[in-house]
């Protein structure tokens, strides 16, 4: 009898790790998910900068 004792807390240890493990994971995803940006920029509607040859500072054209 003792050895089914062993294996059921055993199982049950494992089921709690499982359990905390994918808690954990949703988590740190959600996080992640948060921190991503919203969107990418399109380049093509970005201005076009020109280099102003005088004080070398970069101005949309």
């Amino acid at each position: 009898m003792p050895p089914m004792i062993a294996l059921t807390a055993a199982a049950l240890g494992v089921a709690a790790l499982g359990r905390t493990l994918a808690r954990e994971w949703r988590r740190i995803n959600e996080e992640l998910e948060q921190m991503r940006p919203a969107e990418a920029v399109d380049p093509s509607r970005l201005p076009k900068l020109r280099r102003d040859p005088s004080t070398g500072v970069y101005r949309p054209e």
